[in-house]
């Protein structure tokens, strides 16, 4: 997928009057594209037009209209779109308690890493996690964490060619896996056309 430009971008007055629609048609494709992982962990599988409205989004919240300060968006966002070889995706440890989630967050390190996509039954590809900066401590992980998943050509294959697709985690503290739906199926595999 293309990197996004200023030439992508509505400037803040057409996004305002465009905000609905665009936001409505954006809720409806991210749909099938978050994937929840057991009762506390989500991935958002992120892609052009996901991380569009992030930034218009972002823009439009601290008021950015200077173009040296939306590159700077852009160049903050463009990493988070998947580049044709990997799917890219915002991984959440959703705990509405938060003293539930204090205590799950401090027994949950290194679960980033541990995070997994299957291709029917071949061999998993763990996530690498992010990359931009460090997410824990000794104490605790964070509730929210950025992963590349890697594929190859191999597995971009096997799963246009329908081998089902899992999501997962594999770590002491928290382990569940699911079978993509179809929907959610071709809305991952449109990243790969």
């Amino acid at each position: 997928m293309q990197a996004l430009t200023r030439k992508d971008l509505m400037s803040l007055e057409k996004y305002a009057e465009e905000r609905p629609a665009f936001r409505a048609r954006v809720m409806a494709h991210k749909r099938d594209r978050q994937i929840a992982i057991g009762p506390y962990a989500r991935l958002y599988f992120e892609d052009r037009l996901t991380i569009q409205y992030q930034v218009q989004e972002m823009l439009r919240i601290e008021k950015i209209f200077e173009a040296s300060e939306i590159e700077e968006e852009l160049k903050a966002y463009n990493p988070l779109i998947p580049d044709g070889a990997n799917w890219k995706a915002t991984f959440m440890l959703e705990y509405e308690d938060v003293a539930e989630r204090r205590a799950a967050l401090a027994k949950l390190g290194g679960v980033a890493s541990q995070v997994y996509v299957r291709v029917g039954e071949r061999p998993r590809i763990y996530a690498v996690a992010d990359e931009d900066m460090g997410r824990e401590n000794d104490e605790k992980t964070s509730s929210v964490h950025f992963l590349r998943f890697d594929l190859g050509d191999e597995l971009v294959a096997a799963a246009r060619a329908g081998e089902p697709i899992a999501c997962g985690i594999d770590h002491s503290a928290y382990r569940d896996e699911i079978v993509l739906t179809e929907p959610q199926r071709a809305a991952l595999l449109a990243d790969f056309a």
